[in-house]
């Protein structure tokens, strides 16, 4: 290792030294970690040279013999410098202004033509809307319990002693008989039930409940009460239904009889 290479540091840094003696200290950078640290070094003041143009040293070269040009030029180059570091600093912030500003333009119109989420949901096809009627429409008739929506085969009953009435509905079905029936004038409070008598003599309870003091279809409460229940008798196997009421002791006392 000769001090010529260690000295050929600054002269590779500005890239003066020809092919031979380039390829000669690159063998000798690669194995010594002192000119390393000291190219690294030059970096820097290798970028600060490279801005300097030829009538920058020309004026550096007349200012050599006169000490007082020479610090009124360098004075020159240091306020040059710093204006173009004033300049770049501006065109920096300026650049980042002009980002910033169009980012949250960005960001505001995509958040503004975005749904707020929990706000909007996603549209659903309505229920088509049942005909308007130009008629009064009826009240409900009952605790909405059961219904009337398929009538099938009507058959309507008042009993002579108890003054229960009832209007009921047989429809067939594939497991035998859905039974939908209105109950009016049925004072409480009470325990009732239906129960399906075949013709075969055998009985069936269908359904039971429970009336309320004011009864349904009576004075106090004019609705009557709506119910539904299924049996597997087939309509035609039916001999009667009945509507029977049933006391504390488990005695069933009939209310009203629909024969068929």
């Amino acid at each position: 290792m000769s001090r010529p290479d260690h000295m050929d540091v600054a002269a590779y840094a500005l890239g003066v030294l020809d092919e031979q003696d380039t390829e000669r200290f690159e063998e000798h950078l690669a194995t010594c970690w002192a000119c390393a640290a000291e190219l690294e070094t030059m970096v820097p003041v290798v970028g600060l040279l490279s801005d300097i143009d030829g009538e920058t040293m020309m004026a550096l070269e007349q200012t050599a013999t006169d000490p007082a040009l020479l610090d009124r030029t360098l004075g020159a180059v240091r306020a040059d410098r710093r204006r173009t570091r004033f300049r770049q600093m501006l065109a920096t912030a300026a650049a980042v202004v002009v980002f910033g500003g169009l980012t949250g333009y960005g960001f505001v119109s995509v958040t503004d033509s975005e749904p707020s989420p929990g706000v909007l949901a996603e549209s659903t096809p309505s229920a088509p809307s049942d005909p308007a009627t130009s008629g009064p429409t009826a009240p409900p008739s009952g605790p909405g319990v059961g219904g009337t929506e398929e009538e099938g085969d009507q058959v309507e009953a008042t009993d002579p002693t108890t003054g229960v009435q009832t209007t009921m509905f047989l429809v067939k079905r594939e497991y035998g008989t859905r039974i939908n029936f209105i109950l009016r004038k049925l004072p409480g409070p009470r325990t009732c039930r239906l129960v399906v008598v075949r013709k075969n003599g055998s009985t069936e309870v269908v359904s039971s409940w429970s009336v309320p003091d004011d009864g349904y279809g009576t004075n106090t409460r004019p609705q009557g009460l709506e119910l539904s229940a299924s049996t597997s008798a087939l309509a035609e196997e039916i001999k009667q239904l009945q509507v029977q009421s049933v006391d504390a002791a488990g005695v069933a006392s009939p209310l009203v009889t629909v024969p068929l």
